[in-house]
């Protein structure tokens, strides 16, 4: 009997432990060989390449098969409208999180740092960048990781339209829905590198930045890690249980492997492909995963608005502004949600919200590479958040879309 649960725990956790011990090896390794071991480098990449390649292509056919072979377009309403307020919701609380944190521990405490000198910044446009966020000038750009939002908002009003042709849109729904399969099939054979390409990208991570992580910035990595393994181990089991009750919290296994994925690769959208196996395993209904993952990769930010929230309490810290006040914490909230919209999905990508931070409150430019080096530093549990995130959000919307019994039935 004990030998019988102890070979489910190894099969429930094996590619989990996979992934850590390979990460582990390739952090040992980097801090080892410093700056040698960009050596690495190209074969973490082929990883990071492959899954990128394939997931754009895996977002446009998840979400227009789903929608265009749903025979109830009101549960599509029902859906995005529990996913909107899922999403929301979640933020919140996690604003509340950070909020208390960054009161009782400032991040910018004795902190001193030399600012280095950045070029201008350009004040956004808000309504040019809500247009730039949401369509692309060229059918072409659309097929991009760059331009995940328009992509998703394309792919869905494409298989609402497959879907409202009637029987000719039967044939397309049904040859998307086999090229998600073949997707899909093609990302689990990419996962077999997998813990090669995660332990060599991470070999080469640690041995160029690792030094970073005992500079100035210490404290308020001393805050924000903390938090985020704090965040996931009260707000996770919360959401899990109002979505399943206790069968729920036991179904929180299946978050191991999106969440370390994640760290990784520091991409909600290349933890995508994992995100989608895990929530096969809990249970999700099909429709719901295949819409909710995908938008999530993009829009669903509770990390994001965790460290947006440090990096503006960081800068008042700073430059020796209070921060107090209802409005300047609803702005920060704003600027935090906002951003986390524009910038979660790919790496690197939080420059334009850090950016959209620096110029909204009206910083001088020096302030610019301060969070930026605050974003790279926090980068891989915010990510971390964000996309075991999704995996928990699919989770409560489906409790409210199917009903509190969902956990005990079968769906396809």
């Amino acid at each position: 009997m004990k030998e019988t649960k102890k070979q489910s725990v190894w099969a429930a956790y094996k590619f989990s432990i996979i992934l850590l011990g390979a990460i582990f090896i390739g952090s040992i390794v980097g801090l080892q060989m410093g700056d040698k071991a960009k050596m690495f480098k190209p074969f973490g990449d082929l990883f990071i390449n492959g899954m990128f390649m394939l997931v754009v292509p895996l977002v446009f056919v998840t979400i227009s098969g789903s929608v265009s072979s749903m025979s109830d377009m009101n549960r599509l309403k029902k859906i995005l409208k529990t996913l909107l307020l899922t999403f929301v919701s979640t933020g919140f609380l996690a604003a509340i999180y950070i909020f208390i944190t960054v009161k009782v521990f400032p991040p910018a405490q004795g902190v001193n740092l030399a600012m280095p000198i950045a070029e201008a910044i350009e004040p956004f446009s808000t309504g040019e960048q809500v247009v730039k966020a949401i369509t692309v000038t060229d059918f072409p750009e659309l097929i991009s990781k760059r331009n995940m939002l328009p992509l998703i908002l394309f792919s869905i009003v494409f298989g609402i339209c497959v879907n409202l042709i009637g029987e000719k849109g039967r044939i397309i729904a049904k040859g998307l829905e086999a090229l998600s399969e073949v997707f899909l099939k093609m990302i689990s054979l990419l996962m077999y590198y997998a813990p090669i390409g995660l332990g060599a990208y991470f070999a080469s991570l640690t041995g160029e930045y690792g030094k970073e992580l005992l500079g100035s910035y210490a404290r308020a990595m001393a805050i924000y890690y903390p938090l985020c393994i704090f965040y996931m181990f009260t707000a996770f089991p919360l959401y899990a249980w109002i979505s399943g009750g206790m069968e729920g919290i036991r179904r929180l296994k299946y978050v191991i492997s999106p969440a370390i994925t994640a760290v990784a690769t520091q991409s909600s959208i290349a933890t995508l492909p994992v995100n989608l196996e895990a929530c096969e395993k809990i249970g999700v209904p099909k429709d719901i995963r295949e819409i909710v993952l995908p938008i999530g990769a993009t829009a669903h930010m509770d990390g994001t608005v965790l460290s947006s929230i440090l990096k503006i309490t960081f800068l008042f810290g700073i430059f020796q502004i209070p921060f107090t006040g209802v409005g300047t914490y609803i702005s920060a909230l704003f600027l935090a949600i906002a951003g986390g919209v524009v910038m979660s999905g790919v790496p690197g990508g939080g420059l334009i919200g850090e950016m959209f931070i620096v110029s909204m409150y009206g910083f001088p430019p020096e302030a610019f590479p301060i969070i930026a080096t605050i974003g790279y530093l926090v980068d891989p549990p915010a990510t971390m958040i964000n996309a075991s995130g999704d995996t928990i959000a699919s989770m409560l919307i489906t409790r409210f879309v199917e009903g509190k019994d969902w956990v005990n039935k079968k769906f396809d």
